[in-house]
């Protein structure tokens, strides 16, 4: 597809991906976005969950500094100053995605976009409306927190995820319904921050769907910090009583707080885009059904990022985003144009300690009755965590026992987040075990955990 017009609609990391490389590419490019450039969800939840993080953690590393021969201090919040810092950061981040796409000549419109068919889009803003005709249109309207009829949000003390950055007050007693990745990380930020949490877990394990061992590690660590955890437990209504906060499941055990959060998933927003007028097919749960060029059911409209049922990953977003620039735009035609594999795509949780995977995991693989080479090197061992006394965790490669390729991997521990990169290029560039073994990291690195557990 030859395609000279481009209209983009949601400006997050997948939109604003899609905007940028079409500009890059010669199109002439317009983005419509409701909220803010860079993606409501990424600016207004990411980022300032990642921020709050980073606070409890120097908090907590504070409170632990004899362990590091210096004397103990005991930090307090300050809850205008956190609060200026998240929109601080929000701000500079937002003007400069804004300040890139306005120059490679991308046309930002404020507001909501709309299908009327295969190439053209009704623009609503608050000068009116604009009909914006297009030889593509990429839709990258991301998700929204899921919210079940029992739950009765009220932004004071029941709370979603983007009322608590902060929360008008931080919670004495926090009760977390959810055990995913953003609940876990909820459960960290809050405790560093000095709160008591309780956390509501349906299965047997928080983290359901990772690595069972990286699991037991948080498990511990959450324990350690007095975290209770009713684990078996659904949660079926939220009750406000003044000040208090229960929290009741299905098995008759009732959780009280003075705050509760909800963190049990998303919904695409696929609402109000005129998909079925435009003839784009969606699956059950509102997602658009896409093909591995994240083309939908009419050619010339491409999705990105969460509507498109995938991975939702800021990472993956972004690439998707790419990709379909270059797809949409001919890129691809004459050289080598490689696939999204969402197998290959790392993630992390920012917890403490951070948890961080790629590509096949052991339990996985043992699932399927794939052979595999499992290595596995704790941080107990490495200098460098020693040092930073933080020797949690550890870091594990599962290979082919054959071929030594590297096919995936988990790190437990201080950067994991960081330090997994290591193995998700090689595992997407088709490396062997060999190949970290034989790389000459500095001393003393936590990195070098890689390298041992490579040998």
């Amino acid at each position: 597809m030859n395609a000279q017009r481009v209209v983009v609609i949601g400006g997050g990391p997948a939109g604003q991906e899609a905007a940028s490389y079409c500009a890059r590419f010669g199109a002439e490019v317009v983005l419509i976005e409701r909220d803010v450039v860079g993606g409501s969800a990424h600016l207004l939840d990411c980022v300032p969950s990642k921020s709050m993080i980073a606070t409890g953690g120097a908090m907590s590393f504070a409170r632990r500094l004899d362990g590091m021969g210096l004397a103990n201090v005991d930090p307090r919040i300050h809850a205008a100053s956190l609060r200026e810092r998240i929109l601080k950061i929000e701000r500079r981040l937002e003007d400069s995605v804004t300040g890139v796409l306005q120059s490679q000549g991308v046309r930002i419109v404020r507001g909501t976009g709309r299908l009327v068919d295969a190439n053209s889009v009704v623009a609503t803003t608050e000068a009116g409306e604009e009909t914006i005709s297009a030889d593509v249109i990429v839709l990258a309207t991301g998700s929204r927190p899921r919210v079940p009829d029992w739950a009765p949000m009220d932004g004071e003390r029941v709370l979603m995820t983007r009322d608590a950055y902060p929360p008008p007050e931080i919670p004495e007693h926090l009760v977390v319904v959810g055990s995913g990745v953003t609940g876990v990380e909820f459960v960290h930020m809050f405790t560093s921050l000095g709160s008591e949490v309780t956390l509501i877990v349906s299965r047997q394990q928080v983290l359901p769907d990772k690595d069972p061992e990286a699991a037991a590690v948080l498990e511990q660590s959450f324990l350690d910090r007095g975290v209770s955890l009713f684990k078996g437990a659904r949660a079926t209504e939220i009750v406000r009583d003044g000040d208090e906060v229960k929290v009741i499941c299905t098995d008759g055990r009732v959780a009280v707080g003075s705050h509760a959060l909800l963190a049990i998933g998303s919904l695409p927003n696929s609402e109000d885009l005129g998909l079925s007028e435009a003839g784009v097919e969606v699956d059950e749960w509102g997602f658009v059904v896409v093909d591995h060029n994240l083309q939908s059911s009419v050619p010339s409209i491409y999705v990105a990022g969460d509507l498109s049922g995938k991975l939702p990953l800021s990472s993956v977003g972004a690439m998707q985003g790419r990709k379909v620039a270059e797809h949409a735009l001919g890129q691809h035609i004459g050289r080598p144009h490689r696939h999204l594999d969402y197998e290959k795509a790392a993630s992390a949780i920012f917890t403490e300690p951070e948890i961080a995977d790629v590509g096949l995991a052991e339990a996985e693989a043992f699932a399927t009755g794939r052979k595999i080479r499992v290595t596995k090197v704790p941080f107990s061992a490495n200098a460098k965590a020693l040092i930073n006394d933080d020797p949690k965790g550890f870091v594990k490669i599962v290979s082919d026992p054959n071929t030594g390729h590297v096919l995936g991997g988990s790190i437990v521990g201080r950067h994991a987040a960081e330090l997994i990169s290591v193995i998700a290029l090689a595992v997407t560039a088709g490396l062997n075990v060999q190949d970290i073994h034989d790389t000459l990291f500095v001393y003393p690195t936590l990195s070098e955990a890689l390298s041992e557990a490579a040998e």
